[in-house]
């Protein structure tokens, strides 16, 4: 079994930014423009929504209280939920979320970008903030992302960032209906000791010239 723990002092709250893009924990009056950017991107993101297999007990039934349950989430150190934010707009979130503690000090990096803002490296710099984060104030040791094969686009930013792919899980997760296969990619604290963060910033560097 997983060892939890409370989260430590200086991992949640936070507030992380890298130029335009900044992550800030997600709030009860983002409900508008949360509504307003899932529904305008239904399209976009419903292939890759988790979902509830039938039988399983429901999520919860208002924003109010999804906000809350991730709220008592990030007390208890299960998760930390942010908002991203480009140029002060809310455009995606990003989630570290089944965080474990004891031997293991792990969690999983999950996330979503409205398509209108896809390809100006938003969520590779969201995903390097977060990670630096984990490993520094958060006290973790190993992050991941589990990805469907299908999601190029997601896919193009573990890629960028140089997580490890570590490899499918067959129907590793109930998304968009159905148990669906997932690529998994890993970074530990020791794979990058000078930052993700850093890192990312002279990939771009590199790439502009």
């Amino acid at each position: 079994m997983n060892a939890r723990a409370e989260t430590p002092p200086l991992a949640w709250p936070a507030t992380l930014t890298d130029g335009p893009v900044r992550l800030r924990p997600i709030r009860p009056r983002d409900q508008r423009r949360w509504r307003s950017l899932r529904e305008a991107n239904r399209a976009w993101l419903e292939p890759w929504d988790a979902t509830t297999p039938e039988g399983s007990p429901g999520g919860p039934a208002t924003f109010q209280a999804y906000v809350r349950n991730l709220a008592r989430q990030a007390r208890a150190g299960e998760s930390w939920p942010w908002v991203i934010e480009f140029g002060g707009e809310f455009v995606g979130q990003l989630t570290v979320a089944g965080i474990s503690r004891g031997a293991m000090l792990s969690g999983t990096i999950g996330y979503w970008v409205a398509q209108e803002f896809a390809g100006r490296e938003i969520a590779p710099t969201a995903v390097a903030l977060a990670f630096d984060h984990a490993v520094t104030d958060g006290g973790l040791h190993r992050l991941e992302i589990a990805i469907r094969p299908e999601n190029a686009a997601s896919l193009r930013v573990a890629v960028k960032l140089g997580f490890r792919d570590e490899g499918l899980r067959v129907r590793f997760l109930h998304v968009a209906g159905a148990w669906r296969d997932h690529r998994v990619f890993a970074l530990t604290k020791e794979d990058v000791p000078g930052g993700l963060m850093r890192r990312w910033r002279l990939t771009r560097r590199a790439a502009v010239g």
